[in-house]
């Protein structure tokens, strides 16, 4: 849901900036995924029960030597990068996702999502309550919510795609 709208929202910014751009969906398991001509990639993922999707971290970790050697953005989404007291949650999914599939992106962002009340079971819906938004400034009575800062999103984007070759880090050290 939210990270697919999200990886369209950075795939229309970036052709409106004059790039050319392939979705790929590492869910999808017959997916076509080729670097081959690729020197800048823009990688997004959810964040559920804890960790970011089993099928995404198996292609990073299998691609990770690719990726390591381009300019790559991750963007790791999640309802605790939503709230202060949550970011270093989030920051922590995000070290640990790199750590099982030995990627070290350029840049990375950690980002928002929402709330889709009408499409949660009920264990769902009170592991989001119980869990995921304990104590935070959210009820998710309220119904379906977009947390996302899409100006924040696109700042991100632009600033990542406005990176000069020498600006990089070393990617020999």
């Amino acid at each position: 849901g939210q990270t697919r709208k999200i990886g369209k929202f950075a795939a229309d910014r970036l052709r409106k900036l004059g790039h050319e751009v392939s979705l790929v969906d590492a869910a999808e398991k017959f997916a076509d995924v080729s670097l081959e001509g690729v020197d800048t990639v823009i990688l997004a993922a959810s964040v559920h029960e804890r960790r970011h999707p089993k099928p995404f971290e198996v292609l990073l970790a299998a691609q990770s030597a690719e990726l390591n050697a381009l300019d790559t953005l991750l963007l790791s989404i999640s309802l605790s990068a939503a709230f202060p007291e949550g970011l270093e949650e989030a920051m922590d999914y995000l070290v640990e996702m790199k750590m099982r599939t030995g990627i070290e992106p350029t840049a990375e962002a950690l980002v928002a999502g929402a709330v889709r009340t009408g499409s949660y079971d009920y264990f769902a819906s009170q592991v989001l309550r119980h869990v995921v938004l304990r104590g935070r400034d959210y009820d998710p009575s309220q119904g379906e919510h977009e947390f996302t800062d899409w100006d924040a999103l696109a700042v991100t984007i632009d600033d990542f795609v406005g990176l000069e070759r020498s600006d990089v880090r070393d990617k020999d050290q």
